[in-house]
């Protein structure tokens, strides 16, 4: 898993509330366990028109955000099934961090396994965001985890919290696998121990 320390990147603003994953990637897309290329399905039925265009109006379909790195969205974000999926779209895509009020538990959890740093706040910072999204290209957020906190375009600073075990995770780039792999000498010396102990088994 990549390492998330400071992100900097354009924001796209999404102003929609209980935005469900299968809104974020469709059932079509969960046919595949590949993690890679999920990023053309993400919100396929807001992004294309029936006959397979673009559709304009949408925010990730226009030129200013076609390469955000952040999503700054409405309340309750991610909410319905607990496709694993859906935090991949949004990586494969390029976005990295998700800002909202709040969002469903399972895929809070399922983005920091995967290297997404999803972000509370409360909702009068929420609205300066959208407010720092909407400038397009200019929307460039500064998302800064060693020090928690988010960095607007005109210098204004949002704080936030994060659980400490799980900033340590996304700094070091710890995904469940890492963090076994952390403890492998103690892993591997037990292993031997019980081969001694256990010879007969």
């Amino acid at each position: 898993m990549d390492k998330f320390t400071t992100l900097e990147g354009v924001a796209a603003p999404l102003k929609i509330i209980n935005v469900d994953t299968d809104m974020i990637i469709p059932k079509q897309y969960l046919k595949t366990i590949k993690r890679t290329g999920l990023g053309k399905g993400l919100f396929s039925e807001q992004r294309y028109k029936d006959d397979g265009s673009e559709n304009p109006d949408f925010v990730l379909n226009q030129p200013a955000y076609r390469n955000s790195k952040v999503l700054v969205a409405g309340d309750n974000f991610g909410c319905g099934s607990s496709r694993e999926h859906a935090p991949w779209a949004l990586l494969d895509f390029g976005i990295r961090c998700v800002i909202s009020t709040s969002f469903g538990d399972i895929f809070y959890n399922n983005c920091f396994k995967n290297g997404i740093l999803p972000i509370r706040v409360a909702q009068e910072d929420l609205d300066k965001l959208f407010d720092d999204a909407e400038r397009g290209a200019n929307a460039t957020l500064t998302i800064d985890l060693p020090n928690q906190e988010i960095r607007g375009p005109d210098g204004g600073k949002v704080k936030f919290e994060i659980d400490p075990f799980r900033k340590h995770c996304l700094i070091n780039g710890l995904d469940d696998i890492g963090l076994t792999m952390e403890k492998k000498t103690s892993i591997d010396t037990y292993e031997d121990k019980l081969k001694r102990e256990r010879a007969w088994a």
